[in-house]
């Protein structure tokens, strides 16, 4: 009897070391979908105040807030990733069907958190790459900027050109006001906020690839991205069933401490658990012996 409990603990240890895990119900995944990459500018320009959203004078990137989280919500059945870029192209999620994590992460995005300059080749160039590492029939970059290309390692047209070459249409929208009053000594003035904006290049990017280019000067051209997504073909996926899988090794480790520490206890006072089970073993009716 006194192997019992080594025994019992090595047992349990084995167990723990082996990592079971639970094997949850059939989950089935969409069986078709699209493949969309959003690349948004996060550069320092997107705090251009030149935007209305609800009758109040706003930057780009909050109007760009609005739109692509709304956006992101209604793309039921596509994968959807985020690539946030200003001097420098990071991508903030991989493709997707947690729409709701790549929604967090569009709100969570800060004005020059990728720098102040504006890398559209290197932004075009990364979502080509996560295209390439996960290929499917209909994949698609949309990209949202409002200036030209002023850092990075990439030409934007030398990326149009690897998203061709992979297959990957390029929708790319300008934004920016045409114009907007800036106070002044003698009162305002009307400048063009939109005077950077490379628009001969974001449409020869998108043209090069099969794309289109968009020019949203306002919150309500902005939402033109869903008419274009809606007029793009669902891409046929093979339907897959998914089986969530948990770790379940802690039950027997944390069966193992409990039985360690009863081990401990005994070698520490020998005698206690049999002072605690007399009473019971008093109490239980005793076999006579038949004659």
């Amino acid at each position: 009897m006194r192997w019992v409990l080594p025994l019992l603990i090595w047992c349990s240890l084995v167990a723990a070391l082996a990592r079971p895990i639970w094997v949850g119900e059939p989950v089935r995944l969409p069986a078709e979908g699209r493949d969309l990459m959003l690349a948004v500018d996060i550069s320092g320009s997107m705090d251009t105040a030149d935007m209305v959203l609800n009758d109040k004078n706003v930057n780009r990137l909050t109007v760009v807030k609005k739109v692509v989280d709304e956006f992101i919500s209604a793309r039921d059945g596509d994968r959807i990733g985020l690539i946030l870029f200003g001097s420098n192209a990071y991508l903030q999620s991989p493709l997707t069907f947690d729409r709701e994590t790549v929604r967090t992460f569009m709100q969570e995005s800060a004005l020059g958190l990728a720098g102040p300059k504006t890398s559209i080749g290197d932004a075009v160039a990364l979502g080509v790459k996560r295209m390439r590492d996960n290929p499917a029939g209909n994949q698609v970059i949309v990209l949202l900027t409002d200036g030209t290309n002023t850092a990075g390692n990439i030409e934007p047209l030398r990326a149009a050109d690897l998203a061709a070459e992979l297959g990957v249409k390029v929708y790319s929208i300008g934004l920016g006001a045409d114009s907007m009053k800036v106070p002044n000594f003698f009162g305002s003035r009307t400048v063009n906020p939109s005077r950077d904006l490379d628009e001969a290049t974001l449409q020869t990017l998108a043209e090069r690839t099969g794309g289109r280019f968009f020019r949203a000067r306002n919150t309500e051209e902005l939402n033109q991205i869903y008419d274009l997504i809606d007029e793009l073909e669902p891409t046929e996926r093979d339907k897959k069933v998914y089986r969530p899988e948990r770790d379940v090794f802690f039950w027997p480790l944390a069966f193992a401490l409990c039985l360690s520490a009863l081990l401990l206890v005994t070698l520490r006072w020998p005698g206690l658990f049999e002072k605690i089970l007399q009473p019971l073993q008093k109490a239980m009716p005793q076999r006579s012996d038949e004659s």
